[in-house]
């Protein structure tokens, strides 16, 4: 299987990107941290819940912001801030959370492709508790994106896209593996390129056969950080890393927080040093608006090394603010 980076510049796509991945609303809202206390969340948690105490939990957050998240939705929002053309598959229920995060998606030009479900379990929910220090908890939901399906993923469904991009918790679903093959297929069929996000560490140790099946023979670009890439190859240092990729086709963006990130594809490597920033708010969503960045000047033909510069950018811009969302035009004044 060829892997270029680029796709073959006759091909005529519907839009430009496609994510396919969890879909979960993010609630936040500010705190005091007796309430922490109060739930028995360890400050800086990342903790899975039932629907009961779902409940319990909004019921105790007062004044709310919500809208759409999960990684790949994030990067898919912050692609459409960019203008870039994009449509999602993710499984939402007919509910509060489920308008909530379709009409928000939609606010961005985003097409999603799925209607709301109008049984199982309802829309998940990332419960985001934000103490005065700027610390987050959270309390998350699974429900409705546990119930994506191989159903779900079909030639009308996924359409023309120039590029798919898969979340790797997307294999933590019953039929996840299934349907990522399948999306797959369909993008071989139409000239589409498949991009994965490996999501987390945890999650690549969980499915690391499955993964490297994936990679090895779907996917044409992997995007993900150093621990993420580390987990999928079996190694510890950067160097090890990038000798092991020797024996990979595919397209590798490897970011590395404070030190950057590299670029790493047959035709060689670009190594792209971070921003300094003088303060951090919150790094959270820095990874997703890296790819957004990175894809963005992907799908538009841009250079590896303008990518991982757009990337860079608009990490570095979201870690500056509360929240990882791409704000609309970013890359309009960025020289």
């Amino acid at each position: 299987m060829t892997r270029p980076a680029k796709p073959t510049s006759n091909q005529k796509f519907s839009v430009q990107l496609l994510g396919i991945s969890n879909a979960i609303v993010d609630v936040l809202a500010h705190i005091d941290a007796a309430v922490l206390e109060k739930i028995g969340a360890v400050p800086g948690s990342m903790t899975l819940i039932d629907e009961d105490q779902a409940r319990e939990i909004y019921a105790q957050m007062g004044t709310t912001t919500e809208m759409s998240g999960g990684s790949v939705a994030n990067t898919v929002a912050g692609f459409a801030n960019l203008g870039g053309t994009a449509a999602y598959i993710g499984k939402v229920r007919n509910d509060q959370f489920g308008d909530i995060f379709n009409h928000d998606m939609q606010s961005l030009g985003v097409d999603i492709r799925l209607p709301q479900a109008t049984d199982g379990a309802p829309t998940a929910r990332s419960h985001v508790l934000i103490t005065a220090d700027g610390q987050r908890t959270m309390q998350t939901y699974l429900g409705a994106c546990l119930e994506l399906a191989l159903a779900d993923v079909t030639e009308a469904t996924v359409g023309r896209p120039k590029l798919i991009l898969l979340e790797g918790y997307v294999w933590d679903i019953a039929e996840g593996p299934a349907l990522a093959r399948k999306a797959a297929e369909i993008a071989r069929q139409n000239g589409t390129a498949v991009a994965l996000s490996l999501s987390d560490s945890f999650c690549v140790a969980r499915h690391r056969e499955s993964f490297d099946d994936f990679v090895r023979n779907d996917a044409d670009i992997v995007v993900a950080n150093e621990h993420e890439v580390n987990a999928l190859l079996g190694t510890t240092t950067m160097d090890a890393t990038l000798a092991a990729l020797t024996d990979y086709e595919n397209l590798f963006a490897i970011t590395r927080s404070a030190e950057g990130s590299v670029i790493v594809h047959d035709d060689g490597q670009v190594v792209q040093p971070a921003t300094p920033v003088d303060k951090v708010v919150d790094s959270t969503g820095a990874g997703d608006a890296y790819s957004a960045g990175f894809l963005f000047g992907w799908a538009n033909d841009r250079s590896l090394s303008e990518c991982a510069q757009y990337g860079t950018y608009c990490a570095t811009r979201v870690i500056q603010q509360l929240g990882g969302r791409i704000e609309k035009g970013l890359l309009d004044d960025f020289s």
